[in-house]
C-alpha cells in the first residue's frame, strides 16, 4: 500500500511540473533539495495585488479603460459591469497570485459537459502537455482521430486517471480531437457569452488617416491593449485555460511548415468552441462569422502579449500601494513621461510624489529609507546607530554628501556613509589592526580617535 501511495504522489508531481513550451511565466521544481518554490519575477505583481485587495477599484479601472478604446452601448456595457471575476468555487476576485499549481489533480470529477473547474483543467492539461510534444504532426487539430480511442481516453479523464501516453495507445489526432470536444461541450464559450460584443468591437478597431478618417487597416496596438484589459475580467478558470490553449496554438502555428496549420487554419478549427456563442441564430452568426474567426486568429498570433497588463495599469497599481500620484490611463503615463523632469524616473521607481525639487526629493528618499529600516530591520544596536545617522543626514535642504566629507586624505574611504557606521561599531583603530588577527578593545578606542592629540 505504501509503495502504491508513493507511486501515486510521484505521478501527481510529475503531472504538476509545468511544461516550458506551454507556460512561460510559471514554473515548478520537483524533487529540489529544500522543497521551496523558485522565486519568479512577475511584472504584474501589483496589478494582481490590486485585483485581490481592492477588487471594486480594479474592476472600475479596467472598465474605464476598455470604454476609452471601444464604444459599448448601455446594455453591452452592463454585461461587463455585472460580471465579477470568480474562481470555480464561487469566491470573488480569486486568491492573490493563484499560480498554475492547481494543475496537480485534487479530486476525481466528471470533466466533459460540466462547468469549467480547476480539477477539470488539471485533467485536460495532460492533453495539452502531450500535444505540445507532437506539434509536428501534419493536419493536427484538422484530421479527426479514432472514435473508439477517444471514448476510452474520455472515460479515463472523467475517472481522474493519470494518462500514460508513452504506451502508444493514443495518436496525437485522437488527443487533439478530444480537446476540441471538451471545449465544444462546455456550457458556454471559453471567452464567455458576456464578452461577445466587446470582442466584436475590438475586431473593428482600425487606424485613421491624416484627415482623421477611419481606414481599413486594423489598429493592432489598440486591439492588443483592449484584449489585455478585457481578458482581465474573465473568470479565473477561463483565463487560465485560455492561456494554456492559446500558448499551445501559438507554438503549433510556429511549426506550420511541418504540420500545415497556420494561425488562420487553427482559428477556423477553434473559433466555434472558444468564441462562438451558443444561442446565436444562424443569420446573426453568418453576419459576424468573419469577425469571430479573425478575432480568434488575432488571439493566437498575439497570445504572448495579451495576458500582460498594460504599462499604465502596472504603474497605477504600483502607485496605489506607494501612496503617490496615481496614473489612471495611458494618457496620464505619456504626460508624466513628457514632463521633462530629471526626477520623474526616480520618483516613479521610488514612489515619491512627482514635481519635487532636488532637496525635497532627497528628504523624501531619506525618510523612505528610514521607514524601511525602522519597519524591517531587527532591533539591535546597529539599527539604532543607523537610525541616528539617518536623522543627522535628513536636515532640510542638506544633501547626503555634506556630512560625509572626509577629514583627511588618509582615511577618505572610511568617511563614507558605510565607513561611518563601521567606525562607530569597530572603533577608529589603524587599517592594519582591523585587517590583523585582533581588534583593539573598546576601552582604547579614544586613544587613536584624534590624530592630533
Amino acid at each position: 500500500m505504501a509503495a502504491e501511495k508513493d507511486t501515486d504522489v510521484n505521478n501527481r508531481d510529475r503531472r504538476g511540473t509545468v511544461c516550458n513550451v506551454v507556460i512561460s511565466q510559471e514554473s515548478e521544481t520537483c524533487g529540489s533539495g529544500d522543497g521551496r518554490q523558485p522565486i519568479i519575477f512577475n511584472p504584474d505583481f501589483f496589478v494582481e495585488k490590486l485585483r485581490h485587495e481592492r477588487p471594486e477599484a480594479f474592476t472600475e479601472l479596467v472598465l474605464s479603460n476598455i470604454t476609452r478604446l471601444i464604444d459599448l452601448p448601455g446594455a453591452e456595457f452592463s454585461q461587463l459591469l455585472d460580471e465579477e471575476p470568480k474562481t470555480p468555487n464561487g469566491t470573488a476576485a480569486g486568491g492573490f497570485f493563484r499560480s498554475f499549481n492547481f494543475l496537480k489533480r485534487k479530486d476525481k470529477c466528471v470533466v466533459f459537459g460540466t462547468p469549467l473547474t480547476e480539477e477539470g483543467i488539471a485533467q485536460i492539461y495532460q492533453l495539452i502537455v502531450y500535444l505540445s510534444k507532437n506539434l509536428h504532426v501534419e493536419g493536427l487539430f484538422r484530421v479527426p482521430g479514432n472514435s473508439l480511442r477517444q471514448q476510452t481516453l474520455r472515460e479515463q479523464l472523467n475517472s481522474g486517471a493519470d494518462i500514460d501516453f508513452s504506451s502508444g495507445d493514443f495518436h496525437p489526432n485522437d488527443v487533439a480531437t478530444l480537446l476540441k470536444s471538451f471545449l465544444r461541450e462546455l456550457p458556454e464559450p471559453l471567452l464567455t457569452q458576456r464578452h461577445l460584443h466587446a470582442h466584436l468591437k475590438i475586431t473593428e478597431l482600425s487606424l485613421f488617416d491624416d484627415q482623421g478618417n477611419k481606414t481599413s487597416l486594423p489598429d493592432k496596438e489598440r486591439q492588443i491593449e483592449a484584449l489585455q484589459l478585457l481578458l482581465m475580467l474573465l473568470p479565473t478558470a477561463n483565463r487560465a485555460l485560455l492561456k494554456l490553449l492559446l500558448d499551445l496554438l501559438y507554438h503549433t502555428a510556429k511549426q506550420q511548415d511541418k504540420n500545415k496549420m497556420s494561425a488562420h487554419n487553427l482559428a477556423l478549427m477553434f473559433a466555434p468552441h472558444v468564441i462562438w456563442p451558443k444561442n446565436m441564430n444562424a443569420s446573426d452568426l453568418q453576419e459576424n462569422l468573419k469577425k469571430l474567426n479573425s478575432g480568434m486568429a488575432f488571439l493566437i498570433k498575439h497570445s504572448q502579449k495579451i495576458f500582460r497588463a498594460p504599462a499604465y495599469l502596472r504603474e497605477h497599481a504600483r502607485l496605489q500601494f506607494a501612496n503617490s500620484r496615481v496614473i489612471h490611463s495611458k494618457d496620464d503615463l505619456e504626460l508624466l513621461s513628457a514632463s521633462g523632469s530629471p526626477f520623474v524616473s526616480v520618483c516613479k521607481r521610488s514612489g515619491a510624489p512627482v514635481g519635487l525639487d532636488p532637496d525635497q526629493h532627497t528628504e523624501e528618499a531619506l525618510r523612505e529609507l528610514c521607514r524601511h529600516v525602522t519597519d524591517h530591520m531587527p532591533n539591535s544596536a546597529k539599527k539604532k546607530k543607523l537610525i541616528r545617522q539617518l536623522g543627522k543626514q535628513s536636515s532640510p535642504g542638506t544633501p547626503v554628501s555634506e556630512n560625509t566629507t572626509p577629514s583627511s586624505k588618509k582615511h577618505a574611504r572610511s568617511r563614507s556613509f558605510g565607513g561611518l557606521i563601521k567606525k562607530r561599531v569597530l572603533g577608529s583603530q589603524p587599517g592594519a589592526d582591523r585587517r590583523g588577527r585582533h581588534v583593539s578593545p573598546p576601552g582604547k578606542e579614544n586613544i587613536s580617535r584624534d590624530p592630533s592629540s
